[in-house]
């Protein structure tokens, strides 16, 4: 798995910034290596990439997304992929982008290009686009402000756990009896009263 890490500081509000970002369809305008981007849901896109001279095409899903703070994605099908851009308010008028990719280099050509840091400059000069792009606009095109929150991952320690309430409690059981002296089998209990001593 091959990881990328790389920032750019933008010259405007981190609600611009983080509204430009939730507009996947206007990518390829400052992605070079971003062909297309198809919207199909609220948080399912169609991606066809081309990235030092190999296509994908893959379907991804947020799997996060919280208002001037953080979008998460990852592929659900195809090659393997995911990222993460979080956005940091520096000022009032000054956002600091950071984005985080993972990737599984397939096939010989992606292989060398992930090695040579070919996939490294590449999105290093589209986060300076986007800064181009985004500070050349008085607002952003569009903007998305609903809350993805992320998913519960198993063993993750930050799951909710569940509340105490009669819908957590285990159901009662048949309680035991006293003990019977004698050692003789107990008769079946009845819905009825018990009977007394004679």
């Amino acid at each position: 798995m091959t990881t990328i890490t790389k920032s750019v500081d933008v010259h405007v509000p981190v609600s611009r910034a983080y509204d430009q970002w939730t507009q996947f369809e206007s990518f390829p305008q400052f992605m070079k290596g971003v062909d297309r981007i198809e919207q199909l849901t609220p948080t399912r896109t169609r991606w066809r990439t081309s990235i030092a001279g190999v296509v994908r095409e893959f379907d991804a899903e947020i799997t996060e997304q919280h208002p001037d703070e953080r979008i998460a994605w990852r592929s659900v099908e195809g090659p393997t992929q995911s990222g993460v851009v979080t956005l940091h308010r520096l000022d009032a008028s000054t956002t600091r982008v950071h984005l985080q990719m993972e990737f599984e280099p397939t096939g010989a050509v992606e292989k060398a290009g992930s090695g040579l840091g070919l996939v490294d400059h590449q999105v290093q000069s589209d986060l300076e686009r986007f800064r181009e792009f985004i500070e050349g606009r008085a607002q952003a095109t569009g903007a998305w402000r609903g809350d993805v929150p992320r998913a519960a991952q198993e063993g993750d320690p930050a799951a909710p756990k569940p509340k105490p309430g009669p819908a957590n409690r285990p159901k009662p059981g048949p309680r035991p009896g006293p003990p019977n002296p004698a050692g003789q089998p107990e008769a079946p209990r009845t819905g009825g009263p018990r009977p007394g001593p004679r």
